[in-house]
């Protein structure tokens, strides 16, 4: 059910792309052309909530990076009956802003739309526990994990995988075709 919605809603898209992680695909899964349809946002975070049920995973809050884990934070927040907030970097560092507190002892998941690198969720795990919160889980749209990347649960409504490339031996590189960047993160 999940691929099909990812694919009815042209999130899955196909060519050579520049993640966010510095790495090279020739594949590329845009969450954002999902998370544009309210309906098929709920549904897809159904399936991460029923999980975080199955397993007892409760939280006090719900924490999503900037960009990509704001409106997945969002929409879980809602589904828990939980406050949703976000991270977002500021000088090239994840932080909190716009006066969201973490309170010392909270329990708090973390949010994304994909996972490929774990570098962002992580960015805000650090935020969080530096306020005092306690991370119980992190939840993605899309799993693109190729190794484990975290101690902390970690829970997807799909798990994709999607080969990923260190630039310098990227084969769509050595093909010479162009890359496109869709992601949020400026990259150096």
């Amino acid at each position: 059910m999940v691929i099909d919605i990812l694919k009815e809603s042209e999130a899955l898209l196909e060519g050579h792309f520049l993640l966010s992680s510095g790495r090279h695909s020739n594949r590329y899964c845009q969450c954002a052309k999902l998370l544009q349809y309210p309906d098929k946002a709920e549904k897809v975070l159904k399936v991460v909530k029923e999980k975080l049920e199955k397993d007892n995973i409760e939280c006090d809050l719900v924490v999503g990076p900037a960009m990509g884990g704001v409106i997945v934070a969002y929409e879980l927040g809602r589904q828990l009956g939980k406050p949703a907030i976000f991270t977002e970097r500021e000088n090239g560092e994840m932080t909190l802003r716009r006066g969201f507190k973490i309170n010392p002892g909270q329990k708090v998941i973390i949010t994304e739309d994909v996972v490929t690198t774990g570098k962002s969720f992580k960015e805000a795990a650090k935020v969080i526990e530096k306020q005092g919160g306690v991370v119980v889980a992190v939840i993605c749209i899309v799993d693109r994990t190729s190794e484990k990347v975290t101690d902390y649960p970690m829970y997807s409504a799909v798990k994709l995988n999607i080969e990923s490339y260190d630039p310098k031996d990227c084969p769509l590189c050595k093909e010479g075709k162009p890359y496109i960047k869709p992601g949020s993160r400026n990259i150096k």
